[in-house]
């Protein structure tokens, strides 16, 4: 049985995880499913070899995992995030735009899949939404089952009321503006066999 639409914040049952794992799988896309956070560290940094150039967003899903800070360990890889924020936004706008677009691995979240195994982001700077689509060598996408939803229209409604609210408060706390959705992402279909995976977590994690 599916989650009621407006439940956004409790697991999927495992029957549901089994068949969306199913269905995101015949879409070309590899799936793990984990119990946990940890398991979804553990899968996730099993997949990253030494010294892999890596980079991610401010991922909730990858802080709550402790993967966020993993993936910053400059003795075993070598993340682009840091050396980012080591160049200048004015005059080396070109150069930051070029390095973090095309990384060897992207790693990250989704808002929403929905049941027949289409994954949905959404962003307002968009910045992680190339790499996920095509710019990306690989992609590692953590994913709580409470971001299953039963179709497109309540992953769109799950991305404007649930997470949209949360994450323009956090942006309030740190900046005197707010956050919006930009664009949106619809992943139905992995064209490069083994470029993409998800590592879809039984528990609850994320937002």
């Amino acid at each position: 049985m599916s989650q009621p639409q407006a439940d956004f914040a409790s697991p999927a049952s495992e029957e549901t995880i089994q068949r969306v794992a199913q269905r995101i799988r015949e879409r070309n896309i590899e799936v793990v499913v984990v119990d946990d956070g940890d398991q979804a560290r553990k899968a996730v940094l099993e997949r990253l070899p030494e010294g892999a150039e890596v980079h991610s967003g401010r991922s909730k899903t990858l802080q709550d995992a402790g993967i966020f800070d993993a993936i910053h360990d400059e003795s075993r890889y070598h993340a682009l995030r840091p050396r980012m924020y080591k160049m200048d936004r004015q005059t080396q706008a070109r150069e930051i735009r070029k390095l973090i677009s095309g990384p060897d691995f992207m790693l990250g979240s989704v808002n929403a899949i929905t049941e027949d195994g289409v994954l949905v982001t959404a962003s307002a700077s968009s910045s992680q939404l190339g790499p996920y689509a095509s710019t990306a060598g690989k992609v590692i996408l953590v994913v709580g089952s409470q971001k299953i939803v039963p179709d497109l229209e309540t992953a769109l409604r799950r991305i404007h009321n649930y997470v949209l609210p949360w994450e323009d408060a956090q942006i309030r706390k740190m900046m005197n503006r707010g956050s919006f959705v930009g664009k949106i992402l619809l992943v139905e279909r992995e064209g490069v066999n083994g470029r993409m995976t998800v590592i879809l977590v039984r528990q609850p994690i994320g937002i």
